[in-house]
């Protein structure tokens, strides 16, 4: 039933964490992919060959989100220890944390400019926190459950937000006031999100049903009800045609919403699928689930023009029943039932890789060089490994990304005191890069706001002299 070209394809497994995995995100350019897990621990895949990671601890309880800002330089996570982390993805593992929050902490996202973050918990209550000053810019409270998940549109001008109240809720994020919600009797919203253009949302159910609303009319669109489990979370493919859904049922499915069908079923977890994302391109997804595995697919069928996906589908999941005689001679309209199923693919009937190692990772602990003023401790950043090999892997691994330390392999002959010295240079270099990138966010900041108090008063002169 699946074709190699055109169907999506398991590229590898990835293996690091030791419980369940419950949050994927891509960066800009598909070249890092992070995860957090119920294990504490966020870990950062470098996807380039060779593979590598970087495992980030700092949490005090499971890690419920994870996600990079738009430009990929700084990452947001949320965790039942109540609290919201912002980290530099480097091996120094900087990190700010944002205490507000009184109960576990269930999704976190950034704006479309990243300088916003929005929480949601479940203590009800939606915050909405400022990436530069790293405090907390208003909150919003109507929520009368647990709050599960909170998106930014992509304009940044509406958030939306589902709980176990049966609700989704759109918010103005300049009043700061609720103008919409939509209600769901029959289960409640697990998760929530807006489709590219940001005309609609959808929403993943507890009652195995993904919905999708026209949030310019205040109409549901579609409906399906394709998964025989809860639904934990959606993404939107970024041509905004498709959309990803993974479930409790130990499947993902892919829905054509053009079509209103669905087209694809992913098997490949065991147990239920409890995150996925598309890639900001939409060339590959990442998928996690209660195995503690992270499965990376390459897409493929949206390199096929829209029509041809169809057409081809179409043909792959369709049987033409044999002609009854009134087709022949029609006296009256017959219609045949239809049992639309979808293509199959499961990687566990192909040959596994078995000479693709695993990814070498690196143990990385937080520090305090971004934390907040509540939260003074200070933890030191351990040498992840003490062998020269490793040390050796590490440099290799680190020189694929600008935001790991730029490191040269030791040559023979080289003293250790040497390659100790300039291992610490190279760190300090790194330490200016990560402190003048921190100083031009928040200068950007400032100049915003000088320029709000220029236009302001400017206005003032204007009605003082018309006065």
């Amino acid at each position: 039933m699946a074709s190699p070209l055109e169907d999506p394809v398991l590229i590898r497994r990835f293996r690091g964490h030791t419980a369940a995995v419950t949050g994927v995100a891509f960066d800009a350019n598909a070249a890092e992919l992070v995860t957090c897990s119920v294990d504490s621990l966020l870990i950062l895949w470098k996807l380039r060959t060779p593979c590598s990671a970087y495992r980030f601890s700092g949490h005090a309880e499971a890690v419920t989100s994870v996600e990079f800002s738009p430009d990929g330089r700084v990452l947001a996570s949320a965790s039942q220890d109540h609290t919201v982390r912002l980290w530099i993805p480097c091996i120094y593992g900087e990190s700010s944390v944002l205490k507000g929050h009184t109960a576990p902490v269930r999704s976190v996202s950034f704006s479309h400019d990243g300088y916003s973050v929005v929480s949601a918990s479940n203590d009800k209550l939606i915050k909405i926190w400022s990436v530069c000053s790293q405090r907390l810019l208003f909150t919003l409270f109507q929520h009368t459950g647990w709050v599960c998940c909170a998106k930014f549109s992509p304009d940044g001008r509406i958030i939306a937000s589902c709980g176990e109240d049966k609700s989704i809720k759109l918010w103005d994020t300049r009043n700061k006031i609720c103008i919409n919600t939509f209600s769901d009797y029959e289960g409640f919203p697990t998760f929530v999100d807006f489709n590219p253009s940001g005309t609609c949302i959808a929403s993943a159910g507890s009652n195995n049903t993904v919905k999708l609303w026209d949030i310019r009319t205040n109409k549901l669109l579609q409906h399906f009800k394709v998964h025989r489990a809860g639904v934990n979370c959606i993404s939107f493919h970024p041509s905004g045609n498709y959309l990803i859904t993974a479930s409790s049922d130990g499947t993902l499915k892919i829905l054509d919403l053009l079509g209103e069908r669905l087209i694809y079923t992913l098997h490949g977890h065991k147990g239920p699928v409890l995150c996925v994302a598309f890639s900001k391109g939409g060339e590959s997804f990442a998928s996690g689930g209660v195995d503690a595995q992270v499965l990376l697919w390459k897409t493929n069928f949206d390199t096929l023009d829209y029509e041809e996906v169809l057409k081809h589908n179409f043909r792959r999941t369709h049987i033409d029943d044999p002609p009854h005689l009134l087709d022949v001679y029609p006296r009256s309209c017959h219609f045949h039932d239809e049992t639309i199923t979808s293509v199959e693919v499961d990687p566990t009937f192909d040959v596994p890789d078995m000479q693709t190692p695993d990814p070498v990772i690196f143990d990385i602990r937080t520090s305090s060089y971004m934390s907040t003023p509540s939260d003074g401790r200070s933890e030191e950043l351990p040498s992840p490994c003490d062998s020269p090999s490793a040390r050796s892997s590490k440099r290799k691994a680190e020189s694929e990304s600008g935001s790991a330390v730029l490191s040269v392999e030791q040559p023979r002959g080289i003293p250790s005191s040497v390659d100790w010295a300039l291992d610490h240079i190279v760190g300090q270099l790194e330490m200016l890069t990560v402190t003048i990138s921190v100083l031009e966010e928040r200068l950007t900041c400032t100049e915003d706001k000088l320029k709000e108090c220029i236009k302001d008063q400017q206005k003032m002169l204007l009605k003082g002299k018309q006065n």
